[in-house]
């Protein structure tokens, strides 16, 4: 089963465009062991998400223990839940071939998220693992975006835009997503239309500040599918004390429904 197909199946199953990340940090968590936090964090929400996403630099912090700790996650994940890798990964040739093993093949992860400000054959190698996803960052969610994405070429056309028009030329393997953040909805929405078929992983709800009503309404497809609306602070520290695990399946229960409302008010 290659990504897509199994984020969609995860998505049908439980009725969710929401993903997790999952993302522990010491100073917000409760009084427990990293391991024990996103066990519990995963046993509480698996029936709730089309997806995880372990952003790797909160593991990588921690040297050799936060690795184990990032592989024990993993193996900890129901087999039937695609795991993004967010790396954003994106070198010259032969080491962007090392990133693309060990997001792949090492770690085992179904898609990564890949910049690709060095062109082409920076993102190749990810792209030729047929079966996997690979999220190109296109229209992040941060304030200093709009320090380059805003930028127009000759043509008039902005950088992000020209990233999904690249994206969507590179796609042969049709194993390629887009990363747009909730927080620039106009763009979201013109990136929707530009690439009508893409997964679209929607960072940016919740601590951020992007509006989820937009969100869904410019990220989803025509049938109300390939947006990934992934939250992470809202849902993982809901709550500091001994019910961090009911108070995070709540938040991410409430969550996953409010989205389900807005698409059933898109698609009729």
């Amino acid at each position: 089963m290659n990504f897509t197909d199994k984020l969609l199946a995860a998505r049908r199953r439980n009725k969710s465009l929401l993903c997790v990340g999952l993302d522990p940090d010491p100073g917000l968590m409760p009084k427990v062991s990293l391991l024990e936090f996103n066990k519990a964090i995963v046993d509480a929400t698996a029936d709730l998400v089309c997806a995880y996403k372990p952003n790797l630099a909160f593991y990588e912090a921690l040297g050799i223990d936060g690795l184990k700790l990032l592989q024990k996650t993993i193996e900890h994940i129901p087999a039937n839940i695609p795991i993004i890798g967010d790396g954003k990964r994106g070198d010259i040739g032969n080491t962007t071939k090392a990133y693309a093993k060990a997001l792949f093949v090492t770690f085992g992860f179904d898609a990564a998220t890949v910049s690709p400000y060095l062109g082409f054959d920076s993102v190749e190698p990810f792209i030729e693992y047929k079966d996997k996803g690979v999220f190109i960052l296109c229209r992040t969610s941060n304030p200093g975006a709009v320090d380059f994405q805003n930028l127009v070429n000759a043509q008039g056309i902005p950088l992000y835009e020209a990233v999904a028009r690249k994206a969507k030329e590179w796609n042969i393997q049709g194993n390629i997503g887009l990363v747009v953040g909730a927080t620039y909805p106009d763009e979201l929405k013109a990136i929707r239309k530009l690439c009508p078929e893409m997964p679209l992983l929607i960072p940016g709800i919740g601590a951020q500040g992007g509006d989820l009503a937009s969100a869904v309404k410019y990220g989803i497809d025509v049938q109300g599918e390939k947006a990934i609306i992934a939250v992470s602070r809202q849902i993982l520290y809901a709550s500091q004390g001994k019910d961090f695990a009911q108070a995070a399946r709540h938040s991410a229960q409430e969550l996953r429904d409010n989205i389900n409302k807005l698409v059933s008010q898109i698609i009729r």
